[in-house]
């Protein structure tokens, strides 16, 4: 099965990209018809906060050209709580709030955790375990963003691996920062742009990052990523989603236009 390397940016809908993405001849109801013809996927943030409905989904399907993809973020109410255990009905809320007006145009799932929240082994499977495995007749893909030190031991990767669930490696100087693969797909969130450079990271960096996606679509582990555990090559190609999102984020289009143009 062919696989693909996505890279794109978080949202669509941010002010100083007026200035330094969007032509002047773009309207705000244009903006993701433009903005997903300069990448490859968009990491749906909005969803985090407040619940979207069909028809928003409708549309955002209908913008966008026939190979896009998007991720979702999964909405706080079911990621960002204590006990993971209890969030079965917002689980629900959510996967069904209309995700399935994107078609072929779904991409993973994005569950972020409270940097409050520490690793419990029983809690989080009990959360797993509300993860459907499909929508209708579309298979469904899940990772986890873990943002507590807690999570970076071998019995979380070994937990993720069980129920299949990828898990995020963050760039980011704040947050756990680990590249094991944990799914059947990588997804990196790259946090640590610079605004005083046009791309947000070096052209040296986006270069290692190209080199990093590559390796990670074929199967192997890049060399110069943080483990927790042994690296381990996969014989099996996988799906890499790449978002630059957060820190410097009004450099994010043009890091991510880069990194495509090298890939």
């Amino acid at each position: 099965m062919a696989t693909s390397i996505r890279v794109g940016i978080g949202g669509w809908d941010y002010a100083p990209w007026r200035e330094t993405f969007y032509p002047q001849d773009v309207p705000q109801k244009k903006a993701l018809e433009y903005a997903s013809r300069q990448v490859t996927s968009i990491e749906i943030n909005g969803t985090y906060y407040r619940t979207a409905k069909p028809e928003h989904f409708a549309s955002w399907q209908a913008q966008t050209p026939d190979d896009f993809v998007f991720s979702v973020k999964a909405s706080r109410y079911a990621s960002n709580r204590r006990v993971l255990a209890e969030a079965g009905e917002s689980v629900e809320r959510f996967v069904n709030s209309g995700l399935a007006e994107l078609g072929d145009k779904l991409g993973p799932l994005l569950w972020q955790l409270a940097p409050t929240k520490q690793f419990d082994p029983d809690d989080l499977e009990s959360f797993f375990k509300l993860l459907p495995a499909k929508l209708g007749t579309r298979k469904l893909r899940h990772v986890l963003d873990v943002r507590h030190d807690s999570f970076m031991c071998d019995d979380y990767l070994k937990l993720a691996r069980k129920y299949k669930v990828a898990t995020v490696f963050a760039d980011a100087p704040d947050f756990p920062s680990f590249a094991d693969v944990t799914g059947s797909f990588v997804y990196a969130r790259l946090l640590n742009a610079d605004s005083s450079r046009i791309t947000g990271y070096t052209k040296p960096a986006l270069k290692k990052w190209a080199t990093a996606a590559g390796q990670w679509q074929q199967g192997s582990a890049p060399d110069h990523l943080p483990l927790v555990g042994t690296a381990k090559d996969s014989k099996t190609a996988r799906d890499v989603f790449i978002y630059f999102i957060n820190g410097a984020k009004e450099r994010a289009p043009a890091a991510a236009q880069h990194l495509i143009g090298l890939l």
